[in-house]
């Protein structure tokens, strides 16, 4: 990373890099209800909706968005998640892969500013890529530098966060590396926010996944499908 670079929301001075349960017995014999009679149905879901997720944040999918990261946070100040990549077909929603994963250690914010140490809710872009490690076949643009590479005197845990990193397009200039330090909201809103490798806890304010995760995103992320990240805890997702 370029000095004076920003990482996952902290700016860094120098990185380098149902039915009836119950039978009524009568004698020796049960009376059990016939197929299709007695019991409730489960509900179907609407696969033309991103599952989980209320109309105000819906709605801000774009109408070309074929590619949808959903993260969804386990509570408002957890730091668990759970990530599912959606991809459409004709009308609907097809559940291509699931994955758990961590966000901002303190959980989510409507309203993220610098070193909070929560991840903003919203739906966002997502345009650009870049890693420590060569080029997995990603769609999206991608930059290999060891300018990203998480500093040694973190926990070594986190040395491998950047060796594939995703930017979601918080407070950023789309069309640039990752590691763009631009803010144009200002430095104060944070930024540098990306889907990274996971180190098995909380992150600053990105969303972590493995590294298998990772490549799967990378190789299949397409700017041709407009793809998004829709990202939250549960309870903001659903408002």
């Amino acid at each position: 990373m370029v000095a004076s670079a920003a990482a996952c929301g902290v700016l860094l001075t120098t990185l380098t890099s149902c039915g009836d349960g119950q039978d009524t017995k009568k004698g020796a014999a049960a009376e059990r209800p016939a197929a299709g009679k007695g019991r409730t149905k489960a509900p179907v879901e609407d696969l033309t909706r991103i599952p989980d997720v209320g109309d105000r944040l819906q709605s801000k999918i774009p109408a070309d968005s074929r590619q949808v990261v959903a993260v969804y946070g386990a509570g408002k100040d957890s730091a668990d998640s759970t990530v599912v990549l959606y991809t459409k077909s004709g009308s609907t929603w097809d559940k291509a892969a699931s994955w758990k994963g961590h966000n901002g250690k303190k959980g989510w914010t409507s309203d993220h500013h610098e070193n909070d140490k929560r991840s903003p809710v919203g739906v966002y872009t997502l345009s650009d890529a870049a890693g420590v490690l060569p080029d997995p076949g990603a769609r999206l643009p991608y930059t290999q530098t060891a300018s990203i590479q998480a500093p040694h005197y973190w926990a070594k845990s986190h040395w491998h966060d950047f060796d594939y990193v995703i930017a979601i397009d918080y407070n950023r200039v789309k069309g640039t590396p990752p590691n763009d330090p631009t803010r144009p909201q200002g430095q104060t809103k944070g930024g540098s926010i990306w889907l990274h490798m996971d180190h098995g806890s909380g992150t600053s304010a990105c969303v972590s996944v493995s590294k298998q995760a990772m490549e799967k995103l990378l190789r299949t992320l397409d700017p041709e499908q407009h793809p998004v990240v829709v990202m939250g805890d549960r309870a903001s997702l659903r408002a």
